[in-house]
């Protein structure tokens, strides 16, 4: 969004993120995302942070630590109520499913608008993929009555971290791009979970895993202006870059 804008106020874009609840909340950073529209274009982008497209609920607002309702089987509000709106929809998750990221924002599993007892989807994976199950099944009844929506999942952006994790000395030190190779020798998708969730539906794949995979030199690594000591980033991507190929890829699709 940054990139799109011009990083800098400019009177010919217009910030509409009012329109869509994108105001920031009491006591946090920065919105949960925004939205600009270009008026030359008459086109709007929206970006919305949903680390796993699951609809969150606090489940008492008038505490600010409240334990929130985390709904594997409905996606966020801000879907369900915007979704006529769009022409465009790309939806991505899987990096925020872990138990360090439930814990700090005091997630908890609700299925039916219960929480889950069903001990066979208490694996974090399980989890994962129930939920993505869900907003696929929910998004292709939702394109079925809007025949004009083009609907795009994409696949999970590869790490790239050698000799440990973020935390533990991982590290991803090349700076040679392609040495691996510059071919994708695979038929099949990488992310087959995704790839089987849209199987049969009016989905389409945005697969970005192989390809990303082969630009292990092109994360920020030890070159972020946050840098820690003995810290890389071979997760998050250097701009200009790889995400770029992600949007001609898109593009083309459309």
């Amino acid at each position: 969004m940054c990139m799109v804008t011009g990083g800098e106020e400019n009177l010919d874009i217009q910030n509409v993120g009012e329109e869509y609840g994108l105001v920031r909340p009491a006591g946090h950073s920065r919105p949960d995302g925004w939205a600009f529209r270009f008026p030359d274009t008459n086109s709007t982008i929206l970006y919305y942070w949903s680390a796993t497209l699951c609809d969150l609920e606090p489940l008492n607002i008038s505490d600010p630590n409240t334990p929130v309702a985390m709904h594997l089987d409905s996606p966020p509000a801000v879907l369900r109520l915007f979704l006529p709106c769009f022409d465009v929809l790309v939806l991505n998750t899987r990096h925020h499913w872990n138990r360090g990221k439930f814990r700090i924002n005091r997630w908890n599993m609700y299925v039916n608008g219960r929480p889950n007892e069903d001990i066979m989807r208490a694996e974090l994976a399980t989890l994962k993929n129930f939920a993505v199950h869900s907003i696929g099944r929910w998004l292709d009844s939702q394109l079925a009555l809007r025949p004009r929506l083009k609907a795009f999942f994409r696949t999970l952006s590869p790490r790239h971290f050698g000799n440990g994790e973020w935390n533990t000395g991982g590290s991803c030190d090349n700076v040679i791009p392609l040495a691996g190779g510059s071919e994708v020798g695979e038929e099949e998708s990488r992310d087959s979970v995704l790839a089987g969730t849209i199987n049969g539906t009016r989905i389409k794949l945005l697969d970005i895993t192989a390809i990303s995979h082969l630009r292990n030199e092109a994360h920020m690594s030890r070159y972020s202006i946050k840098e820690e000591k003995g810290v890389q980033d071979c997760l998050h991507w250097c701009l200009p870059g790889v995400p770029d190929t992600w949007n001609e890829l898109l593009a083309a699709k459309i």
